[in-house]
């Protein structure tokens, strides 16, 4: 008798064992969802601390002129009078980022083509 209350225990715990590692709500569903509430919880921290940058914004543009003032400069090309607007322009991509060489220096009384400098 004892024999077969062992038989039945063991059966049940690897029953047991099956539904823990395969079955709906085991051990790899918690995993997927742990994994899935840090990624949330990281995407959440990141829109918060966006939400209080734009908030910042909002109450400078609410209560200064030197946020309105810059956007108008940045946005809009303000410029104030009495104010000299200088604008320089960027290399185009393909260009060099260093000047050219000078031609190398020639011997004073070198003939260039004929003619003595």
């Amino acid at each position: 008798m004892l024999r077969w209350v062992a038989l039945v225990l063991v059966l049940l715990l690897i029953g047991l064992q099956m539904k823990l590692w395969s079955a709906h709500g085991g051990v790899h569903e918690v995993d997927a969802l742990r994994v899935a509430i840090k990624k949330q919880a990281d995407e959440n921290g990141r829109l918060q601390q966006r939400n209080q940058a734009l908030a910042a914004d909002v109450a400078d543009l609410k209560n200064g002129n030197q946020a309105i003032e810059a956007r108008a400069r940045t946005g809009l090309g303000l410029i104030k009078p009495g104010e000299v607007f200088y604008q320089v322009d960027n290399q185009p991509a393909g260009a060099s980022t260093t000047l050219p060489l000078p031609p190398p220096a020639r011997p004073a009384g070198a003939v260039v083509g004929g003619v003595v400098k």
